[in-house]
């Protein structure tokens, strides 16, 4: 099948919405066929292997077809308010194609699409061709975790990193961080998929793209029972296969100061927990961290300027089309 054909009954991800998005049709994701890309260039706040020497090359789409209430991302993601149009750059396969190129040429570690199951297609494409352009660094797929089976199908082949989220395995939690309840109905079959794929996370180093599955689960205020259930979930079908990032500065925009902080307390009970259960491959976050993570998409530069450096091709598109 032409990979654009993937978009005329769209079912990229669990919401099936079945529109023809080639010809405007919106589903939840609130996108067309039509590439829009928030901000692309190399950001030093990764996990350490996938930051690298200079960092990872990024490409944030515009869109979402899972929206989080808590989303860092709210400006380009749609989920949170009305969706600012302006926010994303409507580029095509071609232009997609270069900037992955140009990331390469200013040192990226990796290419890091994030959050761009709803343009699955042409990201396939655009991989095709930069690869047949002389692209040559790895592919890193970083993403909530929410998309159709079908989808990563179509996926799997272009990508050597799976970066993805498992939120919660808590129908409650689900439902009041993450938008969707059925979240949790479609996440476990997504790893379960993955890990047949890739069945041994190859950890190269510290400045060398792994290979694989890395886990990031973030906790969220409130209980801690909601991630100690998907730790459990991970000692018992994923440690041996993946690397976890266990996330614990909750930082939003739109959710109450005094819910963002885990406890001095509370994070040494994970400590503990994850030595309880022999997880030991990985990365845990610090307490203490204090850089503002909501970036400013509307900005040249949205994050903070010692993270990250943009793409100056990308800002000549930015800057020629708004």
């Amino acid at each position: 099948m032409n990979s654009i054909e993937l978009y005329k009954e769209c079912k990229l991800c669990p919401n099936y919405c079945k529109v023809d998005r080639v010809n405007g049709s919106l589903g939840i994701c609130r996108e067309s066929s039509t590439i829009r890309v928030a901000w692309s260039g190399l950001h030093k706040g990764e996990e350490p292997p996938v930051t690298g020497r200079n960092g990872s090359g990024m490409v944030f789409f515009s869109g979402c077809p899972l929206h989080c209430q808590y989303c860092q991302n709210y400006q380009i993601s749609g989920g949170i308010g009305t969706r600012d149009g302006s926010v994303g750059v409507a580029v095509s396969v071609d232009e997609l194609s270069k900037i992955l190129l140009e990331l390469e040429k200013i040192g990226a570690n990796n290419i890091n699409f994030v959050t761009g199951t709803h343009f699955i297609p042409s990201i396939i494409d655009a991989i095709v061709q930069s690869r047949a352009a002389g692209l040559s660094i790895p592919i890193v797929w970083n993403t909530s975790g929410y998309e159709s089976l079908e989808g990563l199908s179509a996926l799997d082949e272009y990508i050597d990193l799976y970066l993805i989220d498992l939120k919660t395995l808590d129908r409650q939690t689900a439902k009041q961080f993450c938008g969707q309840e059925k979240y949790i109905d479609f996440i476990k079959p997504i790893f379960e998929f993955l890990v047949k794929k890739h069945p041994k996370f190859n950890y190269k180093g510290q400045y060398n793209t792994p290979e694989g599955i890395l886990v990031r689960h973030l906790v969220f205020p409130g209980p801690l029972k909601p991630t100690t259930e998907f730790l459990e979930y991970y000692s018992s079908n994923l440690k041996d296969k993946c690397f976890l990032s266990l996330m614990v500065q909750f930082t939003s925009p739109t959710y109450p100061e005094e819910f963002k902080k885990i406890t001095t307390d509370e994070y040494d009970t994970l400590l503990t927990y994850l030595d309880i259960l022999d997880i030991e491959d990985g990365f845990v976050q610090e307490m203490g961290d204090d850089v503002e993570w909501v970036p400013d998409f509307k900005e040249d530069i949205p994050f903070p300027v010692n993270f990250c450096t943009p793409l100056e091709y990308f800002i000549k598109l930015k800057h020629e089309r708004y």
